[in-house]
């Protein structure tokens, strides 16, 4: 433990830290603008919980089954070291290198990674749970049976190019984020079917969005906001090929999707479009036996009009509120019970 390999470490550093944590951070405190060298030095074992090893050159380091637990690590250079089975609870690993690093089987509960470059770095059986991934840079980074559940961040992740997410991660962590799964390179085919093949109840039904051109700022927002919470939707002006009956296209397209999201305001209902859909919903929601149509308003057009159609709206559904959707709150109030309505359990329910 604690071995010099040649043209690496400084053995005066090595000599320091077998003196223990309070010599070393002490010596820290006294230099703070020395750079600990500790490049491939053998570590393996060593006692380091709440060491100051901030800008500490370590890379290619063995550090297994070595206690870093509390310690601040940030900017450190980290490349290449080994921490299988090393303990990184509550470390604070930001803005590290750790290109190539490998965590085999480490426990980084609470660890922060934000900023860290993690290119290459392989996450085998690592305990990752409340870590901190925010800016963390991935790229070819592996995450191999690796536990993320309540992982933070990692939708903030910066993704320069693909990295590898095995399934037994997936079933481990449910809840992965569909920025994090998209960056990692995870076609949305298999995003999509990913509940289904792990069981999970609380999917999100398939919905198309139907509404008025006059109300497209509104639809693209939601729209953004659906797919980021794993709602697979479809819209004609995002998805219509060129060329397309337009007509006989949309009346497919919703054909193909579970649920209708009819955003009804002032351009749309005077629009003859929306009865027949209004129709076409009704009539398939008695084929099927289920909800389909779920409305939702962004004025009080649909309150006050007296079409049959939407009395009938007003007297058997909720309509979604989101008239003051250019309020945050508002719209994240109205956003947060549409997500609670498409979930597969809730609409089984209604």
């Amino acid at each position: 433990m604690y071995s010099l390999n040649d043209n690496s470490a400084d053995e005066r550093h090595l000599s320091l830290l077998r003196e223990g944590v309070d010599a070393w951070n002490a010596w820290r405190r006294q230099n703070p603008d020395e750079r600990p060298r500790l490049r491939r030095a053998d570590l393996g074992g060593a006692v380091l919980s709440g060491a100051n090893l901030v800008s500490a050159q370590m890379g290619g380091a063995n550090l297994r089954g070595a206690d870093l637990s509390d310690a601040d690590l940030t900017s450190a250079n980290l490349s290449g070291v080994d921490c299988g089975g090393a303990n990184l609870f509550r470390a604070n690993l930001r803005n590290a290198h750790a290109r190539g690093a490998s965590f085999l089987q480490t426990d980084m509960r609470s660890a922060d990674l934000r900023g860290s470059d993690l290119t290459g770095t392989t996450f085998n059986r690592a305990d990752l749970r409340e870590a901190d991934f925010a800016e963390a840079a991935l790229l070819e980074t592996v995450f191999a049976n690796a536990q993320l559940a309540g992982a933070q961040g990692l939708e903030h992740c910066v993704h320069n190019g693909p990295s590898i997410v095995d399934h037994r991660t997936l079933q481990r962590s449910p809840d992965l984020s569909l920025v994090f799964l998209r960056g990692c390179g995870l076609p949305d085919t298999l995003i999509e079917v990913l509940p289904t093949l792990f069981g999970r109840k609380g999917v999100y039904h398939s919905v198309f969005i139907s509404y008025s051109s006059s109300d497209s700022e509104f639809a693209h927002k939601l729209y953004g906001d659906l797919q980021n919470a794993g709602v697979r939707c479809w819209f004609a002006p995002e998805d219509m090929k060129v060329g397309d009956f337009i007509r006989s296209r949309i009346e497919q397209a919703i054909q193909g999707h579970d649920k209708l999201l009819l955003v009804l305001s002032q351009h749309s209902v005077e629009s003859a479009w929306v009865e027949r859909e209004v129709e076409g919903a009704f009539a398939k929601e008695v084929h099927q036996r289920g909800i389909v149509l779920f409305p939702i308003r962004v004025d009080n057009a649909v309150l006050d009009t007296p079409q049959g159609w939407a009395a009938q709206i007003r007297q058997t559904r909720h309509i979604g509120d989101f008239s003051a959707w250019q309020s945050a709150a508002s719209y994240e109030r109205g956003l947060a019970r549409l997500l609670r309505d498409l979930t597969a359990d809730a609409a089984a329910d209604a």
